[in-house]
């Protein structure tokens, strides 16, 4: 166990370690925990800046940060811990995905937007959605180091090593976010994946 922490349940979580049969836990543990969120964070050796609570009501956010070194662009969009760490995550499946089926590695993932006070899809009434607390992030496409760019709205029914790309990437953010949703889920998707950690994987949506 000491040489596999992964699979260890007591030893700290480090998001530089290959998953294992602990890791599930330990990420739903720093979900609820946010204080057990940023130490998983600072231990993984990754710079963020927390900020102070803003908001009020059901868009009150006392969970908010913004990651300094992601690949995210524009730069510095809030979002809770929880994010920062699929967001984290999930960049480390990209990346040998991409380099295999598009032969060049991510140099950025173009974001439209975390924080959102609003209901879900707009609406006056009904549930409030999970970018009314910074709890989601929405990714409209990748742009490699070689130049390419790869958009949901451009390459998503494409059926070659770009579609193939980006349906690796859904599948791959499944295994960090709680709510992974793209073009196949409806229209309103049809340019993004939304991604959220409402949650935990295996519980919510992958569509």
């Amino acid at each position: 166990m000491q040489e596999n922490p992964q699979h260890n349940p007591w030893a700290p979580l480090d998001l530089r370690e290959p998953r294992g049969w602990a890791t599930a836990a330990k990420l739903e543990l720093a979900r609820e925990d946010m204080d057990e969120c940023r130490a998983v964070l600072t231990r993984s050796e990754v710079t963020f800046t927390a900020l102070d609570p803003s908001g009020e009501g059901e868009c009150r956010r006392e969970d908010r940060m913004t990651l300094s070194d992601a690949a995210l662009t524009p730069g510095s969009p809030q979002m809770t811990c929880p994010v920062a760490i699929g967001i984290t995550l999930w960049t480390q499946d990209l990346e040998p995905l991409a380099t295999d089926i598009l032969g060049s590695s991510i140099a950025r993932i173009e974001q439209l937007g975390t924080y959102s006070c609003r209901r879900m899809y707009g609406a006056t009434t009904g549930n409030w959605s999970e970018h009314a607390t910074g709890n989601a992030i929405d990714v409209a496409a990748f742009v490699l180091e070689d130049g390419r760019r790869i958009s949901l709205l451009g390459d998503w029914e494409e059926e070659g090593e770009r579609g193939e790309f980006l349906r690796a990437a859904r599948t791959a953010a499944c295994e960090s976010f709680g709510t992974v949703l793209s073009p196949d889920y409806n229209a309103a998707h049809a340019d993004h994946f939304h991604l959220d950690q409402g949650r935990p994987p295996m519980m919510g949506a992958c569509r």
